[in-house]
């Protein structure tokens, strides 16, 4: 757990903001699994600007994170030392542009977006209606649902390095793969311009109604999870690998494997970081010794430990 003196010592040590700074600010209610520790300290910048101040201005050498809403990431019992940075509603514009582009804020939710593209008779960004997290967050792992990825519609992002500059990068800049991407870790972007078709409302409302349905009948969306736990191998279905392990309903402590989805862990209630973890890793060594298939997990864990056992910190 931080200490006072240490948050106090670097709120001390941030230029001056405009946004709201919180020092110990809790984080289990923040992501979608509703656990783990608190951030040393919390900036939500109020613009652009406070951004770039943030940025040029942070102390050398502590660490920054940027978090959207949640939805892909295991924050551990130990919570995050350093800054902890929320884009919120100054970086969630969306705007339909000629050629049936959008211009996106980091912060808006996928779901909000794809709302847009449907009323403006713009297709081809139906998939995000599938994803549950921001277009910010997209960016890491190359978010990607139904059959279509970040990648595919992508024209260009407006990011700020951790210098403080600003940059605009077309999509070759993010090395974009399977559910996965390689630029600097201190890169944050704020925009986006997303490319779709002229399409038919009527039909892209089905579609989007389509994947709705899909995404309640087969996920637990309306449980504490992450999303999908691990990556699919090459030539393989996670899921498919997890349930021939016998790992469906596997249970430690107040975490267990779906049983609507065995590639969603869930939170019942009661469950801590270290938990959740420790049931990935028992599922991902359950795998290997029925399958020689090692998982490679998804969702991002990040933070200090906190009780969980010693094979897993590894």
């Amino acid at each position: 757990m931080m200490t006072a003196p240490v948050t106090a010592t670097l709120i001390e040590r941030l230029p001056p903001l405009k946004g709201r700074v919180s020092p110990g600010a809790p984080l289990a209610g923040v992501t979608w699994f509703q656990v783990g520790g608190p951030a040393e300290v919390m900036v939500r910048p109020r613009d652009l600007e406070d951004l770039v101040t943030l940025l040029r201005g942070r102390p050398e050498g502590v660490p920054l994170l940027t978090l959207g809403v949640g939805s892909n990431l295991l924050v551990r019992d130990g919570g995050l030392g350093g800054i902890v940075l929320r884009l919120g509603r100054g970086f969630a514009g969306i705007a339909v542009e000629e050629g049936a582009r959008l211009r996106v804020g980091a912060a808006a939710l996928d779901l909000n977006v794809s709302l847009v593209a449907r009323d403006a008779g713009i297709t081809g960004l139906e998939f995000l209606r599938g994803i549950p997290g921001t277009i910010g967050g997209a960016f890491r792992t190359n978010a990607g649902a139904y059959g279509a990825e970040l990648a595919d519609v992508l024209v260009e992002a407006t990011v700020v390095d951790g210098a403080g500059e600003i940059r605009t990068l077309g999509p070759e800049a993010f090395h974009f793969s399977y559910r996965h991407s390689d630029f600097p870790a201190d890169w944050i972007v704020t925009e986006a311009v997303l490319q779709g078709r002229p399409g038919d409302i009527a039909a892209i409302a089905a579609r989007m109604d389509e994947i709705a349905a899909a995404r309640e009948a087969a996920q637990p969306v309306r449980s504490r999870t992450g999303g999908s736990t691990f990556k699919n191998p090459q030539g393989h279905k996670a899921w498919e690998l997890i349930d021939a392990a016998g790992c469906r309903g596997l249970r430690r402590g107040g975490a267990v494997v779906s049983p609507l989805h065995c590639n969603f862990l869930i939170n019942e209630g009661a469950a801590s970081a270290a938990d959740i973890e420790g049931l990935g890793e028992d599922v991902r060594r359950r795998v290997f010794e029925t399958s020689g298939v090692t998982l490679e997990w998804e969702i991002m864990r990040l933070g200090r430990h906190g009780s969980l056992p010693a094979e897993v910190k590894s």
